[in-house]
């Protein structure tokens, strides 16, 4: 793809991530757009484009996505504005007294997601992309990364659509902060440059890794709230997802399971993503590596 060169000083900054900045165009309120680091691969932009697109066409609530441009020096994307939008992070960040209103919230969006079932060959299979991940990791061996790939391919098979970094900083709501759940308004997921289908587990996998995994340094720097805040949104948003009246939970992970079961079931697939912060940093954190030596290959 040949990126489509703008003029930033079209556009004003409105927020900094682990990847690159977003903005907004100054003389169109419909759009905006976001520029990655230099560092950042230009392959994965182009392939957020193409995820972008598929999950739009899915009917997947997105920011409808326009195509690569550049500023000069970064890549990025052009996206079509969701005006007045705070993503869920900041909105608990902003209002940590409701906490549980937006954990319930944004589990039912996930659940939503879930329930997309992804056609036949037109979507990467989560396994084929963690195999691909594996592939280039540098810190396991050749024998150890043999032992996660029979992992990989013992996971349970689903054409459920997955989010790839599902947690409350890449999904959006346009509620006004104060207004009460019950007015109207939309919510969005954003950031799917991930997307793939699957398991659901991975999806859960990290949300438990940014809710109970990450520390305190991590989600104050990131999330904007304490880890004793995340780890409340955490309980929220797993009871809403696993224990609600259809019970994703017997169905996911079996009868008789507690939180702490399945928290502790979901700890090997908290180490795999190790690979995707690898693909996208080119650091493979030593925390989440350790989760696979203690779990996968113990």
């Amino acid at each position: 793809m040949e990126p489509v060169k703008i003029d930033l000083t079209k556009y004003v900054k409105t927020g900094e991530g682990a990847n690159g900045a977003s903005y907004n165009n100054i003389n169109d309120p419909e759009e905006m757009i976001k520029l990655y680091f230099e560092t950042y691969p230009v392959s994965s932009i182009e392939e957020e484009v193409v995820a972008a697109k598929k999950v739009y066409d899915l009917g997947i609530p997105s920011p409808k996505p326009g195509e690569l441009i550049t500023d000069g020096k970064r890549v990025g994307i052009r996206f079509f504005r969701i005006l007045n939008k705070r993503s869920f992070a900041r909105a608990v960040s902003d209002e940590p007294e409701r906490c549980e209103e937006y954990a319930r919230e944004f589990a039912k969006m996930c659940k939503r997601l879930h329930s997309v079932h992804c056609p036949a060959g037109e979507v990467l299979s989560v396994k084929k992309q963690y195999k691909d991940f594996l592939s280039v990791d540098k810190a396991f061996t050749a024998e150890e990364k043999d032992k996660i790939a029979a992992f990989i391919d013992a996971m349970p098979d689903a054409d459920t659509a997955l989010h790839g970094d599902m947690h409350f900083g890449n999904a959006v709501t346009n509620l006004p902060q104060g207004a009460p759940m019950s007015d109207k308004h939309d919510t969005f997921f954003i950031d799917l440059g991930a997307f793939a289908m699957g398991t659901p587990r991975m999806d859960l996998a990290m949300m438990a890794l940014c809710c109970i995994h990450d520390d305190e340094a991590f989600i104050q720097e990131n999330f904007h709230f304490s880890k004793a805040i995340a780890e409340k949104f955490w309980s929220y948003f797993a009871d809403e997802y696993l224990f609600n009246d259809d019970n994703l939970a017997e169905k996911l992970f079996g009868k008789g399971k507690t939180l702490k079961d399945i928290e502790n079931e979901l700890i090997p697939y908290v180490g795999l993503k190790t690979f995707l912060i690898e693909k996208y940093s080119g650091i493979a954190l030593p925390n989440f590596a350790q989760l696979v030596r203690d779990y996968i290959l113990k």
